[in-house]
C-alpha cells in the first residue's frame, strides 16, 4: 500500500472518530450519580444546570453491607476481621480487657510495650509485666517520642475512633491513638475499643468522628484495615511490610 493510500485511510478513520465525538457532544446526558437542582416555581431558569451529589443512600445498594442493628454490625465486623487476619477478642469489661492484655504480653514474653496516657489505656497498660514506654508522658531515659525506642517496642497499645463493620476497618485519629506513630512503628498494634464504637459504614464512622469532635477534626484520621501487607513481589502476600505485622482488637461489651 502506498504512503498516499495509508494517509487517506488514517484521515478517514480520524474523521469518523471526530464525527462521533461531535455527535455525542450534541446530545445532552445527565452526569453519573448527580441530580439537577430544580429552580423554584416562578424563578428564572439558570443558564447552566447546577448539580448536586446524590445522598449517600443512593450508593448503599452497591456497597458492602454494614448491618441494620449493632448486633448485626458487630457480627459483620468480626467476620471481616477473620478474613483480614485481624485478631478480635471480645471481653465483658475493662478488668477483663486488662487481664487479657496482661496475658498476651506474658505469653509472648514481650520486653517493652508502647502506649499513650489516657483514662483507659493508662490503667490497662500499667498492669502488664514488662517495661512500658508512654510516648506522651516522658520519664528519665525515655524522652518524648523517641523514634528508635518506639520501633524497638514489641507492641503499641492505642484507642480508636470507631470500628467499621462494612470493611472490618478501624478508624484512628491523632486524638485517640497517641499521635501519628504509635499505631505504625511497633511490630504489633493492639486496639482497645468498646462495643458502642461499632459503626455500620465508613461514612457513619466519619460522621460520628465529626460529631464527637464538634466539627474540629483531628490533624490525622486513618482507616486501618488488617495488618500491614503487600503482594508486590511475585504476588506473594507478606505481612508487616510497611507497618505492624499483627493487629489485635480487644472489644469490651461495656465500659
Amino acid at each position: 500500500m502506498s504512503s498516499r493510500s495509508s494517509a487517506r485511510l488514517a484521515g478517514s478513520a480520524r474523521d469518523a472518530i471526530l464525527a462521533r465525538v461531535r455527535e455525542a457532544l450534541r446530545r445532552a446526558a445527565p452526569a453519573p450519580h448527580v441530580a439537577a437542582n430544580e429552580a423554584p416555581p416562578g424563578s428564572p431558569a439558570p443558564s447552566r444546570r447546577s448539580l448536586a451529589v446524590l445522598p449517600l443512600e443512593a450508593a448503599r445498594p452497591w456497597l458492602p453491607d454494614g448491618g441494620n442493628t449493632p448486633e448485626e454490625s458487630l457480627a459483620l465486623f468480626a467476620a471481616n476481621c477473620e478474613k483480614l487476619k485481624t485478631s478480635l477478642h471480645r471481653v465483658s469489661d475493662s478488668a477483663a480487657a486488662a487481664s487479657l492484655l496482661r496475658s498476651i504480653v506474658t505469653e509472648r514474653k514481650w520486653s517493652r510495650v508502647a502506649c499513650h496516657s489516657s483514662a483507659i489505656v493508662g490503667p490497662m497498660a500499667g498492669a502488664i509485666d514488662c517495661e512500658r514506654y508512654c510516648i506522651d508522658a516522658p520519664s528519665p531515659g525515655h524522652p518524648r517520642f523517641d523514634k528508635q525506642l518506639l520501633e524497638s517496642c514489641d507492641a503499641g497499645v492505642t484507642l480508636c475512633e470507631s470500628l467499621v463493620a462494612q470493611t472490618g476497618s478501624i478508624l484512628v485519629s491523632s486524638a485517640t491513638c497517641g499521635g501519628r506513630a504509635l499505631s505504625i512503628l511497633p511490630h504489633v498494634h493492639i486496639v482497645l475499643a468498646h462495643a458502642g464504637q461499632i459503626q455500620p459504614t465508613l461514612g457513619d464512622a466519619l460522621a460520628a468522628a465529626q460529631a464527637r469532635h464538634r466539627g474540629r477534626m483531628p490533624s490525622m484520621l486513618g482507616f486501618i484495615t488488617g495488618p500491614s501487607r503487600t503482594g508486590d513481589i511475585e504476588r506473594i502476600l507478606v505481612l508487616g511490610a510497611h507497618g505492624p505485622k499483627e493487629l489485635i482488637v480487644i472489644v469490651r461489651d461495656c465500659d
